[in-house]
This record gives structure tokens, sequence and C-alpha cells, in this order.
């Protein structure tokens, strides 16, 4: 993939400084070709490798141009799908050679391609209209070295310093991407979901069916729905309550429920327009979190709020950020990257997704704090987590150009 981009850029490079033009290699890089190539390649790869290029998909413009997000988000449920040979030696396995008897129809194209597996549907012999989810065939036998080879790419850059010990980290992906390719646990999770949100009818989680499930195989309730991003032109209202859902259901999983969904994929959100009903889906990273977890956020954020800045630090300390051998200068950098995620909630009113330059600025401070060789430290894997899925929700909150009042939503778990 990176021969390929490289001798795209000598190329264009070339056509270019012929036309007396003298482009920048980030002009040369960022180009809709290669993000292309980017895609196509990662589409291939599947597991652990595209899930990157999903991540990078979900941007609404602040690190990449719009238009290779775009292209990139093609990898969001648009994945190389299983040969039906393939398909059927897969189900055969699972289900046993006679497994058609028990369906009155089954569609051998997917109706989505991601990651880790493919979702077709089908009406059972009973009366069943579901969405099944197969698992690509050594996907999950994959996992330990897809991430040992990120891993050798990050050494061999000079990127990360010889003294920061990576290794719980990547035993930490390894073990969550493990946990995803698990569609048993997933199951449990898809049904505690149903269960926790019985109380909201905002919500649909589709409803497990177990007699067709197995370690590799998901069976749900079809539930009909539209793209949560293709939304973009739906009016201000509808976007703003979409939104306040997302985060109100964050706050919940946090606050209440300890326990997230924390994988922010935007397929994994779709809509119904009928109903005006919110549709969840892919339970994979479904992640626990420790009992006195929320109580120390609560603080945290009890403190950003009332403005104590040495109460904030005491709660950032004691979640993992950074210990009392951080240099203050780092210390003060990470409060003030604390104090900007803060505004959507220091706002008494709704807050403008689409029209503010937080993400930028986090994004450069995040930059400089980075390129600080003497401080390096990885959070606990819990917070890692969670700090993903309020990235991906302020993301598409951002994508849909929403306006909501996060403190309202914030206050009653305070």
């Amino acid at each position: 993939m990176a021969g390929g981009i490289a001798g795209g850029m000598l190329v264009d490079g070339a056509k270019q400084f012929a036309q007396g033009k003298r482009p920048t290699v980030s002009d040369l890089l960022l180009t809709p070709a290669n993000a292309m190539k980017v895609t196509h390649q990662l589409a291939q790869l599947r597991g652990a490798a595209m899930k990157v290029g999903q991540l990078m998909s979900m941007d609404a413009g602040d690190m990449l141009p719009p238009e290779l997000a775009e292209i990139l988000g093609a990898l969001r449920a648009d994945a190389h799908h299983m040969p039906q040979n393939q398909l059927q030696a897969a189900l055969n396995l699972r289900w046993g050679k006679n497994w058609q008897d028990r369906f009155s129809e089954f569609s051998f194209t997917p109706i989505a391609a991601a990651s880790i597996g493919q979702v077709h549907r089908a009406q059972t012999k009973d009366g069943r209209d579901l969405a099944i989810k197969i698992q690509y065939p050594g996907v999950a036998a994959s996992i330990d070295s897809d991430v040992n080879n990120v891993a050798s790419l990050m050494r061999m850059s000079g990127v990360l310093p010889k003294t920061l010990d990576i290794m719980p980290m990547l035993a930490e992906a390894k073990r969550q991407l493990h946990e995803e390719a698990d569609y048993k646990r997933e199951g449990q999770y898809l049904a505690r979901f149903a269960e926790l949100l019985a109380d909201s009818p905002d919500f649909i989680v589709p409803a497990l069916h177990e007699d067709f499930s197995t370690p590799t195989i998901l069976a749900m309730t079809y539930v009909e729905g539209v793209p949560v991003e293709s939304l973009v032109d739906a009016p201000q209202e509808e976007r703003d309550r979409i939104v306040g859902l997302l985060i109100g259901l964050l706050f919940r999983e946090l606050f209440e429920f300890q326990l997230m969904q924390t994988d922010p994929n935007f397929a994994n959100y779709r809509y119904d327009p009928q109903t005006r009903r919110l549709i969840l889906l892919d339970f994979g990273a479904t992640r626990a979190f420790p009992a006195e977890m929320p109580q120390t956020y609560r603080k945290l954020m009890q403190a950003g709020l009332a403005g104590d800045r040495e109460g904030v630090r005491a709660a950032l300390m004691e979640i993992g950020f950074f210990d009392d051998t951080t240099l203050r200068k780092h210390q003060e950098t990470m409060l003030d990257m604390f104090e900007m995620t803060l505004e959507p909630l220091r706002l008494k009113g709704a807050f403008d997704f689409g029209n503010n330059d937080v993400a930028i600025r986090l994004r450069d401070a995040g930059m400089e704090i980075g390129t600080s060789r003497d401080f390096w430290h990885i959070p606990p894997m819990d917070t890692l987590f969670m700090q993903r899925k309020f990235g991906g929700v302020y993301m598409l909150a951002s994508r849909l150009k929403a306006r909501v009042n996060v403190r309202a939503l914030m206050e009653p778990h305070l």
C-alpha cells in the first residue's frame, strides 16, 4: 500500500514540476486517488487494519479534507465480502450441511460488510425476519499478528521512545479485538442492553435469536433504518434530537449502567424515520467499568464546572492521566486540554457542534504534548476506551452540525 502511494506521489509530483508548480508533500499525499488506494487495501485486509481506517473516516474535516474522509467512509460498512463458496463453507461448519432447510429465504448478498464480519438478511420457516452476522474465516486467528505488525511499524518508525513500555496497551488491544470476535459474548451484551433500555422508547436494540447464534454467527431481528450520518440534510431539530439521544445515552452508560459500548463507528447507529427511533447495533466492544470509576469522573466534572483547577488536577491524577512524577508544565497542558473539553458543558444553552474550533485546538495541544519526549504516559485502558467513545460521539455531532444543551443532559448524573 505504501509503495503504491509513494509511486503515485512521484508521478504526480513529476507532472506538477513539469508544469512549473512546486507541490508540497502533503498536497501529493492527501489526494482522493491515494485515499481510494488506502480504502481498497484496508477493505481487503479487514480485521484490526480496517478498524484504523474506520476511525480515520469519522473525522468531520478537522484532521483530513472532507472528501478524503468521505472516501474512507466506505470502510464503515462496505468491506470486501466473502465469496459464496467460502460463506457456504462457514455456514456448513456452524449450522450443519442442511441449514438451508430452516429458512424460507436467505440472501447470499450481504447487506453490510465490516472489519470482522458481514451481515445477511434471511427469513426463517417459522416467520422470523433476521439479520445474521457471519464472521470472516481466520479473522480471529490474525488478530495477534495484526497488532504485532502495527507495533513493529511504530518501533521501526522511531515515533515512540525506547523507554515507553507499550506492551500493556498491545495486550489490551489484542484482548479487546478477541472479545469483539466472540459473537456469543456480543449476543449476551446485545440482550443486556435491550434490558437496560427497555424503559427508553427512543431506542431500538434488535432482539437476539440464540437458536441461530454461535461463537462466529450472531442472529438478530432485522430492523429497517437509514445510516445515521446520512441525516446531514435532515431538519436541524431532528439532528439535534438524535445527537442529544446519543449524548444522553453516553452519560447513562458511564454513570448509571457502568457498561459502555466503546466502538464509535458511525455504522453502529441507524435511524428509523417513521418511528423516529435510534437503532443501536454491534455490542462487540462493550466494556464494564469498575464500581469506583463513575464517582471519580463525577469528581472530575464537578471540579471542572466549579472552576476548581486543583480539584481537576487531583481527579485527573486519580484517574491516571498523569502521576506525581509528571513535569508541572505537562500537568498544566493536560489541565488546559481538559478545560477545552468542558466548553460544551460550561455553556448553559445549546452548544453548536458544527461551528466551533474545540477539536482543532485539542488536536494542536495533543500534537504539542506528543512531541515532548519527556512526557510519554499511557492512561488506564478503561479510560482510553471511554475516551474513544467520547471522541466518536463528538465527531458524529460535528458531522451532523447538531446544537445540543450538553450541560442539561449531564447535570442529572452529577
